[in-house]
């Protein structure tokens, strides 16, 4: 039996932002919605302080109260679009990928979005604009894709501790499968215009994870 006390590439601690009121978290969301898009269409040095005030409609000294400098503004930007993708800011936010329905349920909800053709993964897309600029900010990716790579692991292991899974199952492997069958599948829906290579990808990951069930789960 494969010893498997958690998944080392997963951050200990998760930055937050600074406890604020409701408008002022309201605030704070709409200038991160509004710099994820323009980095996104722009890459971060075509992105302005100036561009991110104007379209989330705040002053000046608004957008250097919640965010001092620009790293800041880049590394919230990239947990608030980790965030968005893992399915947390949704209403109600996403449930535990803990059983196969739950991973097919997400698997499904990608498949089904007719914007995933053109748009690619919301995270990724990002993060390779923010690797294009100056700013020292791999650390942030790499701990977005880490929180994204927990979410799987904590429901494969909750799986495993059930007994639905075998207790020898790599689940660190079977996170990573699934991780990368998403990404690439969406690059080859995006080249293709065609939903389908994501499809047959997911569905290829989930019949991975599938085969390590235990027989009579």
């Amino acid at each position: 039996m494969q010893q498997d006390g958690g998944d080392p590439a997963r951050p200990a601690t998760v930055r937050t932002g600074p406890n604020l009121t409701r408008k002022g978290q309201a605030t704070r969301e709409r200038i991160l919605e509004c710099a994820a898009e323009l980095i996104y269409r722009h890459g971060v040095q075509g992105t302005s302080n100036d561009a991110v005030r104007r379209a989330a409609e705040v002053s000046g000294s608004q957008l250097s109260h919640y965010f001092p400098d620009k790293e800041s503004l880049v590394r919230a930007t990239l947990a608030w679009r980790a965030e968005s993708m893992m399915g947390l800011r949704e209403d109600p936010p996403r449930g535990p990928l803990d059983s196969m329905a739950a991973l097919r349920a997400w698997a499904d909800s990608y498949v089904a979005r007719p914007e995933v053709v053109a748009g690619g993964c919301s995270f990724g897309s990002l993060a390779a604009e923010v690797l294009k600029s100056d700013l020292d900010v791999s650390d942030a990716i790499s701990q977005g894709f880490a929180r994204w790579r927990g979410q799987f692991h904590d429901g494969l292991t909750a799986m495993r501790d059930r007994g639905d899974l075998r207790p020898d199952a790599d689940l660190h492997q079977l996170a990573t499968a699934l991780m990368s069958a998403f990404q690439g599948g969406l690059l080859l829906t995006q080249a293709a215009r065609d939903v389908e290579p994501l499809r047959q990808a997911l569905d290829a990951a989930l019949s991975y994870v599938a085969s390590h069930a235990v027989a009579d789960a």
